[in-house]
This record gives structure tokens, sequence and C-alpha cells, in this order.
């Protein structure tokens, strides 16, 4: 069975793997060892920390198969960003260029650098192993963020976001830094993802130009993939859209990706869900899939598993409770696939 749980110390060779292998784009969770165990240290004590408001909490999941205690997955949720260092991103409006005389209208779309998103949380280094790719894990590592943040919304802001990777080759060539980003830099996309995975995207951000950029001075090839998501992360982007995520105009500064939004409590997982009382059974033979995952913060556990629900009580197989570490009795949440 595979359950998504907090990340402990000892997840970090594991971590180091995983992104590796999930390639340039994965900018949250860039290969690095030592500044992945500050990550780790960092989710460590947000799960332990007492909060009353979003502030600089960044909570970080892995998913174990646990019968044979393998990594293979992983996901984060950010409480709120921009707080320390500022959040850039291109908001896509338009510029009218009119003339009566001449009987010409132009609208004209137009990239503004905008700090709109900050204070917004932010769901961010999501992957998944190839192996673990198959039924409904990607649905399980994805909305287990949303069954720990219905637990505990204080913890977050009143509106979440997600910025989605954006086009680039197999070679790590994005065409919208080709277009844009290079012209300003002397470097290479992948060293520009680098540094902006290693905490230094307001030190990149700060050397874009400030002012309007009209997209009909970038190459085609550029204003094709603005707002457009990587094949490998379209999967993720529908899951978000089943949940209620819209994009609303808002770009990655790097790599064109589109930045997609809802709010906090209208998302469907944590609209949804319900708390109820546990009770185990050897195997539950109807049913429907559902997400259960237990409340306390440090001790979070989330799987998938046919559930029987009904008046506050939830029947469960006995090897899912094991898998949450709950025992009959105890309060799970609960949520329909």
């Amino acid at each position: 069975m595979r359950v998504v749980r907090p990340i402990r110390a000892d997840d970090l060779d594991a971590l180091l793997r995983m992104a590796r292998a999930a390639g340039s784009g994965f900018t949250s969770l860039p290969p690095n060892a030592e500044y992945l165990r500050r990550k780790i240290d960092l989710s460590l004590d947000s799960f332990a920390r007492e909060v009353r408001q979003p502030g600089s909490e960044r909570y970080l999941f892995v998913m174990e198969e646990t019968d044979t205690g393998e990594v293979g997955g992983c996901c984060a949720i950010e409480a709120a960003c921009g707080l320390e260092d500022a959040f850039y991103n291109y908001h896509v409006g338009v510029t009218v260029h009119a003339s009566r005389e001449l009987k010409i209208y132009n609208r004209i779309p137009t990239l503004y650098l905008s700090n709109d998103y900050t204070g917004a949380s932010v769901l961010c280094s999501l992957y998944l192993s190839p192996a673990f790719r198959e039924g409904n894990t990607g649905k399980l590592l994805s909305r287990s963020r949303f069954m720990f943040m219905a637990s505990h919304l204080h913890r977050f802001a009143g509106k979440v976001i997600a910025e989605m990777r954006g086009v680039s080759n197999a070679q790590g060539r994005s065409p919208f830094w080709e277009g844009l980003g290079r012209h300003f830099f002397s470097i290479d996309y992948d060293d520009a993802e680098h540094i902006v995975g290693t905490g230094n995207k307001s030190c990149i951000a700060e050397l874009m130009p400030p002012h309007p950029i009209y997209t009909v001075l970038l190459p085609q090839e550029a204003r094709d993939v603005m707002g457009k998501v990587h094949p490998q992360t379209a999967p993720a982007l529908k899951l978000l859209e089943q949940e209620g995520f819209r994009y609303q105009g808002y770009i990655d500064i790097f790599d064109g990706g589109p930045t997609v939004e809802a709010p906090t409590g209208e998302i469907r997982t944590i609209r949804r869900s319900r708390l109820h009382r546990a009770h185990g059974r050897e195997s539950i033979e109807t049913g429907q899939p559902h997400l259960v995952a237990t409340t306390d913060p440090a001790n979070f556990r989330c799987t998938l598993v046919h559930a029987q629900s009904g008046n506050g009580e939830v029947a469960l197989p006995t090897d899912a409770l094991r898998t949450l570490q709950a025992k009959a009795g105890d309060t799970i949440r609960l949520a329909p696939l």
C-alpha cells in the first residue's frame, strides 16, 4: 500500500535521486544535497511549529510503498510566498493603440512584471517516479496536500496557486527564455533555473526589464508557448483543473509556464472532505475509493482505499488503519476520489 507522509531526515538520498531524475524545470527542488537538506530541516520545523497564520513554513511530503519502504514521489506546500524574497511573475495584459484618424485599433498582449501573488500559498515540488505511475497514485500524491490543508486551514492563505512547468525540449532549451530572458543575461536556461532553484529568483528577476513588454516583439516560437505546460506536466495540470484551479493570465518569468489559482475553501477535495470516526474491517468488498488521512500535523498520513461511510462513521480495511498508524475510534478525514 502507498502512503503520503511528512518527509524525514533519512529521506535525503531518495529526495536527491528524484530531483536528479526530474530534470530541468523542477526548480523548487534542485539536485543539490546541501540545499535539499536545508529544505528537509525547514519542513521538519514547519510540521512541528505552532502556527497562527501562514508564514515561512514549507511542508514537504513523500510517497512511500509500505511493503518495501521505497520512496517514489514527493510534493510540497509553501504556506505563503514572497514574504522574505519577492515573488515575481508576468501578468499577460492588453495595451490598446488606437487612432480614429487612421481608423486603426490594435489590442496588443503585453507582459507586466508582477508581485500580485505575494502571500498566497503555493503547491510545488510534485514528482512521481515512473515505477509509481499507475492507477490512481498520481491523484493520491497531488490531492493528499488538500487533505492536509483541510485539517489545518489556519496554516494557509485564502488563495492557493501552482506554477506549472513551461515548455522546454529534451535538451532543456526553453523557447520563452531564448526569446526574452536570454537578451538580459549571458547564461543558459538551465543555469538560470539552477539559480532560481537555490533561492535566488528575486536576484534574477531584478535584472529583467521592469517596463511592459509587447509580446509582438518576441519571436513567434516564444509567443506560442506562453501559458502552455510541458507535456510531462499536463496530467498534473488536469488534476488541478478538476479541483477548481484556473489560469488567470499569469506566467513564469523564465519558461512562460502558466500559474493556476483557486480560493482555498473552494478547492474540491477540501470542500468535500469530512471528519469521521474510523472503524476497521478485515476487508471492504464494496464501497467507493476515498482519500483517507489523519489529522495530526507531524504524524500526517494519507492513503487511498475503498471505504464505507455514514452517520459520521467510516469503515476501513484494517491494513489501511495500520498504514495510517491509526486505530479504531480515531478521527480521520475522508474525501471521495
